[in-house]
């Protein structure tokens, strides 16, 4: 089935394009060796992911800042594997974690592919809730920004994902109609709910293949969308 009248395309960026989890843990590898945190990294990751996952929930909604964000999930995953690091070197991870994230270039199978297959035929765009200095980086350093005509953050738009704000400026920014505009991203709540109520088409990529029962096509890798586009 092929959606029909669409002209542009959003992406969201993490965990649909680029790849977040492998990105990340190269990161990690590299900063907790510079800092001495002797820890075995997948021990690490085992209890970081859930906690950082829980931190952009609370971020998304508005609950907790940015700067609690950097920090917090770092402190609240080290006081769960019952080590004492002082507060200057979490600070410091934290920092060096923003730092050095987006030199890691590894995007998702199949992301250039889409991307060169797409772009002769629509306009494509980014909607992405990631801080804006490196979610710019990451565009950048991975080769990909050259197929983006118009990249939208929610510290521009002053709203996250799915307020129906910040696909509205995106729409804006592009000359788009929803009507003709598809949004495809990882998160059924940031993504597919938002792009709805913009009055967006969409379809969710299940990128951990979790084959949920929700009301909206569904993709379990970036190929499929050949199908829809």
């Amino acid at each position: 089935m092929k959606f029909d009248n669409i002209q542009h395309v959003y992406f969201d960026l993490d965990h649909t394009l680029w790849d977040f989890d492998k990105n990340s843990a190269l990161t990690f590898e590299m900063i907790l060796k510079q800092e001495r945190i002797d820890i075995d990294l997948s021990e690490f990751l085992d209890v970081y992911i859930p906690i950082n996952s829980n931190y952009w929930e609370l971020y998304r909604k508005d609950q907790i800042s940015k700067e609690s964000l950097r920090s917090g999930r770092l402190k609240d995953s080290f006081e769960q594997l019952k080590m004492n690091i002082p507060l200057e070197t979490v600070d410091s991870l934290a920092t060096k974690y923003l730092e050095y994230l987006p030199q890691n270039n590894h995007l998702l199978e199949d992301t250039m592919e889409i991307l060169e297959y797409l772009n002769p035929n629509y306009k494509l765009h980014i909607i992405t809730n990631g801080f804006e200095e490196v979610q710019n980086d990451k565009l950048n350093n991975s080769k990909i920004s050259k197929f983006f005509t118009t990249i939208t953050t929610s510290e521009e738009a002053g709203v996250k994902k799915p307020n129906t704000k910040i696909f509205n400026l995106a729409l804006e920014k592009a000359s788009a109609y929803p009507e003709n505009s598809i949004m495809i991203g990882d998160n059924f709540e940031a993504d597919i709910l938002g792009a709805k109520n913009a009055g967006m088409k969409f379809l969710y990529f299940d990128y951990y293949q979790k084959r949920e029962v929700l009301e909206c096509l569904q993709i379990q890798k970036l190929k499929e969308i050949y199908e829809y586009l």
